[in-house]
Protein backbone atom coordinates (compact mmCIF):
# COMPACT_ATOMS: atom_id res chain seq x y z
CA UNK A 1 0.00 0.00 0.00
CA UNK A 2 1.15 3.76 -1.00
CA UNK A 3 2.12 5.95 1.72
CA UNK A 4 -1.14 8.02 0.17
CA UNK A 5 -3.27 5.17 0.75
CA UNK A 6 -2.54 4.47 4.06
CA UNK A 7 -3.18 8.48 5.02
CA UNK A 8 -6.23 7.95 3.38
CA UNK A 9 -7.66 5.25 4.87
CA UNK A 10 -7.88 6.85 8.44
CA UNK A 11 -9.44 9.55 6.96
CA UNK A 12 -12.49 8.30 5.17
CA UNK A 13 -12.31 6.07 9.03
CA UNK A 14 -12.59 9.92 10.38
CA UNK A 15 -15.52 10.66 8.09
CA UNK A 16 -17.75 7.64 8.97
CA UNK A 17 -17.34 8.26 12.48
CA UNK A 18 -18.28 11.67 12.28
CA UNK A 19 -21.32 10.97 10.27
CA UNK A 20 -22.37 8.14 13.19
CA UNK A 21 -21.58 10.57 15.99
CA UNK A 22 -24.41 11.50 18.87
CA UNK A 23 -24.68 15.36 19.36
CA UNK A 24 -25.09 16.14 22.99
CA UNK A 25 -27.17 18.83 23.95
CA UNK A 26 -31.26 18.85 24.07
CA UNK A 27 -32.94 18.01 20.25
CA UNK A 28 -34.74 20.65 19.10
CA UNK A 29 -38.40 19.77 18.60
CA UNK A 30 -41.02 22.55 16.64
CA UNK A 31 -43.18 23.97 19.54
CA UNK A 32 -47.24 23.38 19.10
CA UNK A 33 -48.86 26.44 18.78
CA UNK A 34 -52.74 25.53 16.96
CA UNK A 35 -54.03 25.03 20.63
CA UNK A 36 -53.31 28.80 20.84
CA UNK A 37 -54.67 30.37 17.59
CA UNK A 38 -57.63 27.26 18.19
CA UNK A 39 -60.86 28.55 16.09
CA UNK A 40 -61.67 31.68 14.22
CA UNK A 41 -60.91 35.11 15.57
CA UNK A 42 -62.88 36.70 18.16
CA UNK A 43 -63.39 39.98 15.70
CA UNK A 44 -64.28 37.20 12.69
CA UNK A 45 -67.95 38.22 12.87
CA UNK A 46 -67.66 42.21 12.22
CA UNK A 47 -68.66 43.78 9.17
CA UNK A 48 -66.24 44.16 6.03
CA UNK A 49 -64.39 40.72 6.60
CA UNK A 50 -65.10 37.00 5.24
CA UNK A 51 -63.83 34.91 8.31
CA UNK A 52 -64.31 31.58 5.58
CA UNK A 53 -62.08 32.82 3.05
CA UNK A 54 -58.08 32.38 3.23
CA UNK A 55 -56.08 35.71 3.71
CA UNK A 56 -55.15 36.99 0.05
CA UNK A 57 -51.58 37.03 -0.29
CA UNK A 58 -51.07 40.16 -2.64
CA UNK A 59 -53.71 41.73 -0.63
CA UNK A 60 -53.10 44.98 -2.67
CA UNK A 61 -54.89 43.30 -6.04
CA UNK A 62 -57.90 43.61 -3.97
CA UNK A 63 -58.10 47.63 -4.86
CA UNK A 64 -58.12 47.03 -8.40
CA UNK A 65 -55.77 49.85 -8.83
CA UNK A 66 -53.16 49.22 -11.54
CA UNK A 67 -50.78 52.47 -10.01
CA UNK A 68 -51.16 50.89 -6.91
CA UNK A 69 -50.34 47.67 -7.41
CA UNK A 70 -47.05 48.97 -9.77
CA UNK A 71 -46.10 50.76 -6.82
CA UNK A 72 -45.74 48.09 -4.48
CA UNK A 73 -43.70 45.61 -7.30
CA UNK A 74 -41.46 48.23 -7.87
CA UNK A 75 -41.13 48.95 -3.77
CA UNK A 76 -40.45 45.20 -4.03
CA UNK A 77 -37.85 45.37 -6.55
CA UNK A 78 -35.86 48.97 -5.16
CA UNK A 79 -36.53 49.83 -1.91
CA UNK A 80 -33.11 50.23 -0.12
CA UNK A 81 -34.65 48.32 3.15
CA UNK A 82 -35.41 45.43 1.03
CA UNK A 83 -32.36 45.31 -0.31
CA UNK A 84 -30.61 45.50 3.21
CA UNK A 85 -32.60 42.00 4.43
CA UNK A 86 -32.09 40.51 1.27
CA UNK A 87 -27.90 41.13 1.25
CA UNK A 88 -28.45 40.01 4.88
CA UNK A 89 -30.08 36.98 3.91
CA UNK A 90 -27.22 36.13 1.61
CA UNK A 91 -24.64 36.65 4.56
CA UNK A 92 -26.62 34.33 6.47
CA UNK A 93 -26.89 31.32 3.99
CA UNK A 94 -22.33 31.99 2.88
CA UNK A 95 -22.51 31.80 7.21
CA UNK A 96 -24.19 28.50 6.43
CA UNK A 97 -22.04 26.93 3.84
CA UNK A 98 -18.78 27.97 6.35
CA UNK A 99 -20.92 25.96 8.95
CA UNK A 100 -21.45 22.94 6.54
CA UNK A 101 -17.55 23.24 5.52
CA UNK A 102 -16.72 21.90 8.93
CA UNK A 103 -17.89 18.45 7.83
CA UNK A 104 -15.09 18.21 5.33
CA UNK A 105 -11.22 18.13 6.26
CA UNK A 106 -9.46 21.14 6.16
CA UNK A 107 -6.28 21.05 3.72
CA UNK A 108 -3.08 22.93 2.94
CA UNK A 109 -1.30 22.83 -0.22
CA UNK A 110 2.24 24.23 0.05
CA UNK A 111 5.52 24.31 -1.89
CA UNK A 112 8.94 26.22 -1.65
CA UNK A 113 12.26 26.72 -2.52
CA UNK A 114 15.18 28.16 -0.81
CA UNK A 115 18.77 29.41 -1.63
CA UNK A 116 20.97 29.16 1.41
CA UNK A 117 24.49 29.97 1.67
CA UNK A 118 26.69 29.51 4.98
CA UNK A 119 30.35 31.13 5.58
CA UNK A 120 33.10 28.22 6.13
CA UNK A 121 33.80 29.93 9.42
CA UNK A 122 30.29 28.99 10.62
CA UNK A 123 31.11 25.22 10.38
CA UNK A 124 32.80 23.46 12.97
CA UNK A 125 36.59 22.85 13.12
CA UNK A 126 37.43 18.91 12.59
CA UNK A 127 37.37 17.28 16.25
CA UNK A 128 40.91 16.18 17.33
CA UNK A 129 43.23 18.85 16.56
CA UNK A 130 43.48 22.96 15.11
CA UNK A 131 41.16 23.82 12.36
CA UNK A 132 42.59 23.16 8.62
CA UNK A 133 42.36 25.84 6.45
CA UNK A 134 38.75 25.96 4.36
CA UNK A 135 39.40 25.27 0.69
CA UNK A 136 36.53 27.76 0.06
CA UNK A 137 34.98 30.51 2.44
CA UNK A 138 31.32 29.36 1.83
CA UNK A 139 29.21 26.28 1.05
CA UNK A 140 25.54 27.12 -1.18
CA UNK A 141 23.09 24.46 -0.74
CA UNK A 142 19.46 24.72 -2.29
CA UNK A 143 16.40 22.46 -1.19
CA UNK A 144 13.02 22.05 -3.12
CA UNK A 145 10.00 20.99 -0.79
CA UNK A 146 5.52 20.69 -1.83
CA UNK A 147 3.45 19.42 1.29
CA UNK A 148 -0.08 18.63 1.46
CA UNK A 149 -1.15 18.81 5.07
CA UNK A 150 -5.14 17.45 5.90
CA UNK A 151 -6.85 17.96 9.26
CA UNK A 152 -10.34 16.38 10.18
CA UNK A 153 -12.15 17.26 13.68
CA UNK A 154 -13.97 13.71 14.47
CA UNK A 155 -17.79 15.53 15.37
CA UNK A 156 -18.01 12.90 17.99
CA UNK A 157 -20.35 14.65 20.37
CA UNK A 158 -21.79 16.96 17.73
CA UNK A 159 -20.34 20.26 18.25
CA UNK A 160 -19.96 20.81 13.94
CA UNK A 161 -23.51 19.35 13.16
CA UNK A 162 -25.31 21.40 16.39
CA UNK A 163 -23.30 24.91 14.64
CA UNK A 164 -24.96 24.09 11.17
CA UNK A 165 -28.18 23.61 12.89
CA UNK A 166 -27.26 27.07 14.56
CA UNK A 167 -26.46 28.71 11.18
CA UNK A 168 -29.53 27.06 9.57
CA UNK A 169 -31.73 28.45 12.41
CA UNK A 170 -30.40 31.93 11.44
CA UNK A 171 -30.59 31.47 7.90
CA UNK A 172 -34.25 30.46 8.38
CA UNK A 173 -34.72 33.34 10.44
CA UNK A 174 -32.93 36.19 8.10
CA UNK A 175 -35.46 34.60 5.73
CA UNK A 176 -38.15 35.55 7.52
CA UNK A 177 -36.97 38.64 8.18
CA UNK A 178 -36.42 39.48 4.88
CA UNK A 179 -40.40 38.60 4.00
CA UNK A 180 -41.37 40.78 7.22
CA UNK A 181 -39.70 43.79 5.68
CA UNK A 182 -41.43 43.00 2.52
CA UNK A 183 -44.82 42.95 4.18
CA UNK A 184 -44.05 46.21 6.01
CA UNK A 185 -42.77 48.02 2.80
CA UNK A 186 -45.82 47.28 0.86
CA UNK A 187 -48.04 48.79 3.97
CA UNK A 188 -46.29 51.62 3.84
CA UNK A 189 -46.53 52.12 0.13
CA UNK A 190 -50.05 51.41 0.39
CA UNK A 191 -50.39 53.67 2.92
CA UNK A 192 -48.76 56.36 1.59
CA UNK A 193 -50.58 56.20 -1.31
CA UNK A 194 -53.85 56.59 0.09
CA UNK A 195 -53.12 59.18 2.01
CA UNK A 196 -51.68 60.82 -0.99
CA UNK A 197 -55.30 60.54 -2.47
CA UNK A 198 -56.25 61.71 0.83
CA UNK A 199 -55.59 64.68 1.28
CA UNK A 200 -56.01 65.45 -2.92
CA UNK A 201 -59.28 64.10 -2.10
CA UNK A 202 -59.46 66.80 1.36
CA UNK A 203 -58.13 69.64 -0.56
CA UNK A 204 -61.15 69.32 -3.46
CA UNK A 205 -63.70 69.35 -0.53
CA UNK A 206 -62.22 72.76 0.70
CA UNK A 207 -62.11 73.78 -2.81
CA UNK A 208 -65.26 73.03 -3.80
CA UNK A 209 -66.91 74.53 -0.56
CA UNK A 210 -64.68 77.32 -0.86
CA UNK A 211 -66.54 77.72 -4.20
CA UNK A 212 -69.63 77.08 -2.81
CA UNK A 213 -69.55 79.21 0.36
CA UNK A 214 -68.10 82.17 -2.29
CA UNK A 215 -71.52 81.95 -4.39
CA UNK A 216 -72.99 82.62 -0.84
CA UNK A 217 -71.01 85.42 -0.16
CA UNK A 218 -71.81 86.81 -3.67
CA UNK A 219 -75.29 86.13 -3.02
CA UNK A 220 -75.47 88.09 0.62
CA UNK A 221 -73.44 90.90 -1.12
CA UNK A 222 -76.02 91.31 -3.52
CA UNK A 223 -78.69 91.90 -1.07
CA UNK A 224 -77.07 94.16 0.61
CA UNK A 225 -76.25 96.37 -2.47
CA UNK A 226 -79.63 96.16 -3.30
CA UNK A 227 -80.56 96.99 0.53
CA UNK A 228 -81.52 93.99 1.92
CA UNK A 229 -79.32 92.55 4.54
CA UNK A 230 -76.08 93.84 6.71
CA UNK A 231 -72.77 94.14 5.98
CA UNK A 232 -71.89 91.68 8.97
CA UNK A 233 -73.82 88.81 7.17
CA UNK A 234 -71.22 89.31 3.75
CA UNK A 235 -68.30 89.84 6.74
CA UNK A 236 -69.70 86.03 8.21
CA UNK A 237 -70.07 84.64 4.57
CA UNK A 238 -66.52 86.22 3.59
CA UNK A 239 -65.25 83.97 6.97
CA UNK A 240 -66.51 80.80 5.67
CA UNK A 241 -64.82 81.18 2.54
CA UNK A 242 -61.62 82.08 4.06
CA UNK A 243 -61.87 79.29 6.36
CA UNK A 244 -62.21 76.60 3.31
CA UNK A 245 -59.63 78.34 1.64
CA UNK A 246 -57.19 78.52 4.56
CA UNK A 247 -57.73 73.86 4.50
CA UNK A 248 -56.20 73.80 1.26
CA UNK A 249 -52.51 74.58 2.00
CA UNK A 250 -52.68 72.20 5.00
CA UNK A 251 -53.66 69.19 2.54
CA UNK A 252 -51.65 70.30 -0.78
CA UNK A 253 -48.68 70.10 1.66
CA UNK A 254 -49.24 67.02 3.20
CA UNK A 255 -49.93 65.26 -0.37
CA UNK A 256 -46.59 66.02 -2.06
CA UNK A 257 -45.17 64.63 1.65
CA UNK A 258 -46.86 61.20 0.90
CA UNK A 259 -45.69 61.68 -3.16
CA UNK A 260 -42.32 61.98 -1.69
CA UNK A 261 -42.28 59.34 0.61
CA UNK A 262 -43.83 57.11 -2.40
CA UNK A 263 -40.44 58.34 -4.37
CA UNK A 264 -38.09 57.10 -1.98
CA UNK A 265 -39.91 53.84 -0.71
CA UNK A 266 -39.83 52.79 -4.50
CA UNK A 267 -35.92 53.33 -4.41
CA UNK A 268 -35.92 56.69 -6.21
CA UNK A 269 -34.92 60.29 -5.13
CA UNK A 270 -37.51 62.46 -3.32
CA UNK A 271 -38.06 64.40 -6.79
CA UNK A 272 -38.75 61.79 -8.91
CA UNK A 273 -42.20 61.12 -8.18
CA UNK A 274 -44.93 59.14 -10.01
CA UNK A 275 -46.72 61.07 -12.51
CA UNK A 276 -50.25 58.47 -11.66
CA UNK A 277 -49.73 58.97 -7.89
CA UNK A 278 -50.13 62.58 -8.23
CA UNK A 279 -53.23 62.54 -9.83
CA UNK A 280 -54.89 60.52 -7.62
CA UNK A 281 -58.09 62.91 -6.05
CA UNK A 282 -59.90 59.52 -4.61
CA UNK A 283 -59.42 57.40 -1.97
CA UNK A 284 -58.53 53.61 -2.96
CA UNK A 285 -61.25 51.33 -2.01
CA UNK A 286 -62.05 47.38 -1.14
CA UNK A 287 -65.16 47.12 -2.29
CA UNK A 288 -65.43 43.52 -0.73
CA UNK A 289 -65.46 41.78 2.41
CA UNK A 290 -61.81 40.96 2.98
CA UNK A 291 -60.46 37.64 3.26
CA UNK A 292 -59.07 36.81 6.87
CA UNK A 293 -58.82 33.20 7.20
CA UNK A 294 -58.03 31.86 10.77
CA UNK A 295 -55.29 32.35 13.86
CA UNK A 296 -53.56 28.59 12.85
CA UNK A 297 -53.09 30.15 8.94
CA UNK A 298 -52.12 33.56 10.59
CA UNK A 299 -49.20 32.03 12.37
CA UNK A 300 -48.19 30.22 10.18
CA UNK A 301 -47.92 33.29 7.29
CA UNK A 302 -46.98 36.23 9.66
CA UNK A 303 -42.76 36.17 8.98
CA UNK A 304 -42.10 37.64 12.60
CA UNK A 305 -43.31 34.46 13.73
CA UNK A 306 -41.45 32.20 11.51
CA UNK A 307 -38.30 34.30 12.38
CA UNK A 308 -39.19 33.54 16.16
CA UNK A 309 -38.97 30.07 15.75
CA UNK A 310 -36.31 29.84 13.76
CA UNK A 311 -34.38 31.97 16.43
CA UNK A 312 -35.48 29.72 19.68
CA UNK A 313 -33.91 26.67 17.32
CA UNK A 314 -30.91 28.24 16.65
CA UNK A 315 -30.28 28.92 20.44
CA UNK A 316 -31.33 25.65 21.15
CA UNK A 317 -28.11 23.95 18.87
CA UNK A 318 -25.88 26.37 20.59
CA UNK A 319 -26.54 24.59 23.84
CA UNK A 320 -24.86 21.65 22.23
CA UNK A 321 -21.91 23.67 20.85
CA UNK A 322 -21.65 24.99 24.61
CA UNK A 323 -22.22 21.53 25.61
CA UNK A 324 -19.80 19.82 23.78
CA UNK A 325 -16.75 21.27 25.19
CA UNK A 326 -17.25 19.38 28.01
CA UNK A 327 -16.13 16.67 26.04
CA UNK A 328 -12.54 16.27 24.24
CA UNK A 329 -11.93 17.50 20.86
CA UNK A 330 -10.39 14.68 18.83
CA UNK A 331 -8.72 16.10 15.45
CA UNK A 332 -6.67 13.87 13.26
CA UNK A 333 -3.76 15.20 11.56
CA UNK A 334 -1.74 14.09 8.31
CA UNK A 335 0.77 15.63 6.09
CA UNK A 336 2.91 14.31 3.18
CA UNK A 337 6.01 15.76 1.89
CA UNK A 338 8.46 16.07 -1.01
CA UNK A 339 11.97 17.23 -0.42
CA UNK A 340 15.13 17.67 -2.00
CA UNK A 341 18.06 19.70 -2.61
CA UNK A 342 17.68 18.90 -6.59
CA UNK A 343 14.23 19.70 -7.91
CA UNK A 344 14.74 16.48 -10.33
CA UNK A 345 15.31 14.37 -6.92
CA UNK A 346 11.46 15.02 -6.15
CA UNK A 347 8.99 12.54 -6.29
CA UNK A 348 11.79 9.94 -6.04
CA UNK A 349 11.24 7.47 -3.09
CA UNK A 350 14.24 9.35 -0.86
CA UNK A 351 12.29 12.19 -0.81
CA UNK A 352 9.05 11.22 0.51
CA UNK A 353 7.73 11.80 4.34
CA UNK A 354 4.50 11.74 6.11
CA UNK A 355 2.87 12.08 9.32
CA UNK A 356 -0.43 10.91 10.79
CA UNK A 357 -1.50 11.46 14.12
CA UNK A 358 -4.88 12.25 16.60
CA UNK A 359 -4.42 15.47 18.61
CA UNK A 360 -6.41 15.37 21.91
CA UNK A 361 -7.41 18.31 23.39
CA UNK A 362 -9.46 18.82 26.69
CA UNK A 363 -10.46 21.60 29.25
CA UNK A 364 -10.23 18.58 31.78
CA UNK A 365 -10.55 19.18 34.92
CA UNK A 366 -11.36 22.76 34.95
CA UNK A 367 -14.99 22.69 33.13
CA UNK A 368 -15.70 26.58 34.57
CA UNK A 369 -15.43 28.36 31.66
CA UNK A 370 -17.26 25.48 29.91
CA UNK A 371 -20.22 25.37 32.28
CA UNK A 372 -20.82 29.17 32.81
CA UNK A 373 -21.26 29.28 28.84
CA UNK A 374 -23.82 26.01 28.78
CA UNK A 375 -25.57 28.38 31.24
CA UNK A 376 -25.37 31.36 28.83
CA UNK A 377 -26.90 29.38 26.10
CA UNK A 378 -29.73 28.02 27.81
CA UNK A 379 -30.78 31.62 29.19
CA UNK A 380 -30.56 32.92 25.68
CA UNK A 381 -32.64 29.85 24.81
CA UNK A 382 -34.99 30.54 27.59
CA UNK A 383 -35.22 34.23 26.25
CA UNK A 384 -35.75 33.34 22.45
CA UNK A 385 -38.62 31.23 23.98
CA UNK A 386 -40.55 33.66 25.51
CA UNK A 387 -39.61 36.17 22.73
CA UNK A 388 -41.56 33.50 20.34
CA UNK A 389 -44.37 33.12 22.52
CA UNK A 390 -44.52 36.96 22.90
CA UNK A 391 -44.49 37.35 19.12
CA UNK A 392 -47.47 34.49 19.04
CA UNK A 393 -50.05 37.00 21.37
CA UNK A 394 -48.61 40.21 19.69
CA UNK A 395 -49.50 38.63 16.22
CA UNK A 396 -53.15 37.50 17.31
CA UNK A 397 -53.36 40.67 19.12
CA UNK A 398 -52.55 42.90 16.69
CA UNK A 399 -54.86 41.15 14.34
CA UNK A 400 -57.63 41.25 16.76
CA UNK A 401 -57.44 45.23 17.14
CA UNK A 402 -56.92 45.99 13.65
CA UNK A 403 -60.55 44.14 13.14
CA UNK A 404 -61.90 45.76 15.73
CA UNK A 405 -60.79 49.08 14.42
CA UNK A 406 -61.40 48.24 10.73
CA UNK A 407 -65.18 47.44 11.32
CA UNK A 408 -65.74 50.60 13.65
CA UNK A 409 -63.95 52.95 10.67
CA UNK A 410 -66.57 51.08 8.69
CA UNK A 411 -69.35 51.96 10.66
CA UNK A 412 -68.32 55.53 11.53
CA UNK A 413 -67.82 56.42 7.78
CA UNK A 414 -71.87 54.95 7.11
CA UNK A 415 -72.66 57.30 9.79
CA UNK A 416 -70.81 59.62 8.02
CA UNK A 417 -71.85 58.60 4.40
CA UNK A 418 -75.62 59.39 5.80
CA UNK A 419 -74.90 62.59 7.78
CA UNK A 420 -72.70 64.23 4.63
CA UNK A 421 -75.75 63.21 2.25
CA UNK A 422 -78.34 64.81 4.77
CA UNK A 423 -76.47 68.10 5.57
CA UNK A 424 -75.95 68.25 1.31
CA UNK A 425 -80.02 68.20 1.10
CA UNK A 426 -80.59 70.43 4.20
CA UNK A 427 -78.06 72.71 3.34
CA UNK A 428 -79.76 73.03 -0.69
CA UNK A 429 -83.30 73.14 1.33
CA UNK A 430 -82.14 76.47 2.95
CA UNK A 431 -80.68 77.97 0.10
CA UNK A 432 -84.05 77.32 -1.59
CA UNK A 433 -85.88 78.69 1.32
CA UNK A 434 -83.73 81.87 1.42
CA UNK A 435 -83.98 83.00 -1.91
CA UNK A 436 -87.50 82.89 -1.41
CA UNK A 437 -87.26 84.42 2.02
CA UNK A 438 -89.01 82.26 3.94
CA UNK A 439 -85.64 81.65 5.85
CA UNK A 440 -82.77 84.34 7.01
CA UNK A 441 -79.03 84.27 6.29
CA UNK A 442 -78.50 82.68 10.06
CA UNK A 443 -80.42 79.58 8.86
CA UNK A 444 -78.50 79.36 5.45
CA UNK A 445 -74.65 80.41 7.16
CA UNK A 446 -75.41 77.60 9.77
CA UNK A 447 -76.62 74.65 6.71
CA UNK A 448 -73.19 75.92 5.02
CA UNK A 449 -71.17 75.18 7.83
CA UNK A 450 -72.94 71.82 8.73
CA UNK A 451 -72.79 70.91 4.74
CA UNK A 452 -68.90 71.52 4.79
CA UNK A 453 -68.20 70.06 8.03
CA UNK A 454 -69.92 66.48 7.21
CA UNK A 455 -68.14 66.32 3.84
CA UNK A 456 -65.05 67.18 5.37
CA UNK A 457 -65.49 64.84 7.92
CA UNK A 458 -66.57 62.04 5.46
CA UNK A 459 -63.12 62.54 3.24
CA UNK A 460 -60.96 62.17 6.18
CA UNK A 461 -63.14 59.13 7.44
CA UNK A 462 -62.55 57.50 3.23
CA UNK A 463 -58.35 57.99 4.61
CA UNK A 464 -58.73 56.61 7.62
CA UNK A 465 -60.83 53.57 6.26
CA UNK A 466 -58.02 52.78 4.07
CA UNK A 467 -55.11 53.24 6.78
CA UNK A 468 -57.00 50.80 8.86
CA UNK A 469 -57.23 48.13 5.69
CA UNK A 470 -53.71 48.59 5.17
CA UNK A 471 -53.24 48.03 8.53
CA UNK A 472 -55.33 44.63 9.10
CA UNK A 473 -53.34 43.64 5.78
CA UNK A 474 -50.35 43.87 7.06
CA UNK A 475 -51.02 42.27 10.70
CA UNK A 476 -52.95 39.13 8.82
CA UNK A 477 -48.90 38.79 7.08
CA UNK A 478 -49.51 38.03 3.93
CA UNK A 479 -47.87 39.57 0.73
CA UNK A 480 -44.65 38.43 0.64
CA UNK A 481 -44.90 34.92 -1.17
CA UNK A 482 -44.53 35.94 -4.70
CA UNK A 483 -42.62 39.17 -4.47
CA UNK A 484 -39.97 39.53 -6.72
CA UNK A 485 -35.90 39.77 -6.14
CA UNK A 486 -34.41 42.83 -5.11
CA UNK A 487 -32.59 44.73 -8.24
CA UNK A 488 -30.00 47.69 -7.78
CA UNK A 489 -30.91 50.44 -10.06
CA UNK A 490 -34.67 51.61 -10.45
CA UNK A 491 -35.55 52.83 -13.88
CA UNK A 492 -36.74 56.46 -13.92
CA UNK A 493 -40.51 56.88 -12.77
CA UNK A 494 -42.77 57.05 -15.16
CA UNK A 495 -43.17 60.65 -16.55
CA UNK A 496 -41.52 61.91 -13.55
CA UNK A 497 -41.30 65.61 -14.97
CA UNK A 498 -44.83 65.31 -15.44
CA UNK A 499 -45.43 64.17 -11.91
CA UNK A 500 -43.16 66.75 -10.49
CA UNK A 501 -45.03 69.62 -12.07
CA UNK A 502 -47.99 68.15 -10.95
CA UNK A 503 -47.18 67.97 -7.45
CA UNK A 504 -45.35 71.23 -7.21
CA UNK A 505 -47.38 73.14 -9.31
Amino acid sequence: MTPVRKLAAPLLLASALGLAACAVGPNYRPREISRIAKGPFREAGVTGVNPAAPASSDWWKLYADPTLSRLIEDAFRYNTDIRVAAANLRRARAQLSEARAGRLPTTDLSASYSRQRTGADQIEPAVGGAAAAPERDHYDSSFYQAGFDASYELDLFGRVSRSIEAARGDAQATQAALDGVRISIAAQVAQSYADACGEAMQADVARETATIEGETRDLTQRLLDAGRGTQRDVDQANVLVEQANAQVPGFEGERRAQLYALATLTGRPPAEIDAAASECRVVPKVKTPIPIGDGAALLARRPDVRAAERKLAADTARIGIATASLFPSITLLGSVSLGAPKIDNIGKSSSFGYSLGPLISWTFPNFAAARAKIRQARAGSDASLAEFQGTILTALRETEQALARYAAALEQNAALTRAAASAQHAAEQTKQRFDSGRDDFLDLLVAEQNRAAAQQALAQSDTNVADLQVSLFKALGGGWESAPAPLDTPPAAPGENQGHRAATG
